[in-house]
């Protein structure tokens, strides 16, 4: 049975390859995507970047109705700010991990302390975009073993 895995992107990402490639590396987004369409062999992936906060949202709500099998998100910016970002995510019913690019741990304090963190089944940071593949093939593993997300402290 196919399944359905989703990679959504937040803002700026559609700038990879000539955004601070000494933070993000050279790799486009063209090429971000054909790596997770690798990765994800016979299963359907979408594959989405938006730069507006409630078109984000909205993609997750459109996964959690078709429902999705699995969500990988790089939320960017909106990891550390968006209340409505991480009340979309809370509803998310299947394994989601969180993917970030650069080692957020090791960045300056605004970028050090991801909210969706708190919702995610894992966080994979610091890869570099080769992250994405490796985010894609552990949700295919997370799904065949029935993992499902933790639930989120009140």
């Amino acid at each position: 049975m196919q399944r359905v895995i989703h990679v959504l992107n937040g803002p700026n990402l559609n700038r990879l390859g000539r955004r601070e490639p000494e933070i993000y590396g050279s790799t486009t987004l063209a090429e971000v995507e054909a790596m997770c369409r690798d990765a994800a062999g016979d299963d359907r992936l979408v594959f989405r970047q938006t730069n507006h906060e409630g078109q984000l949202v909205d993609w997750i709500h459109d996964a959690i109705d078709q429902p999705a099998d699995g969500v990988v998100i790089n939320p960017a910016g909106l990891s550390f700010r968006s209340i409505p970002v991480l009340d979309a995510l809370r509803m998310v019913g299947c394994p989601l991990i969180e993917l970030h690019i650069s080692n957020i741990h090791r960045r300056d304090a605004l970028h050090q302390h991801s909210l969706v963190s708190t919702v995610a089944t894992a966080v994979i940071a610091g890869l570099g975009a080769r992250g994405y593949a490796t985010a894609v093939r552990a949700l295919r593993e997370l799904i065949e073993e029935g993992a499902h997300p933790p639930n989120p402290p009140s």
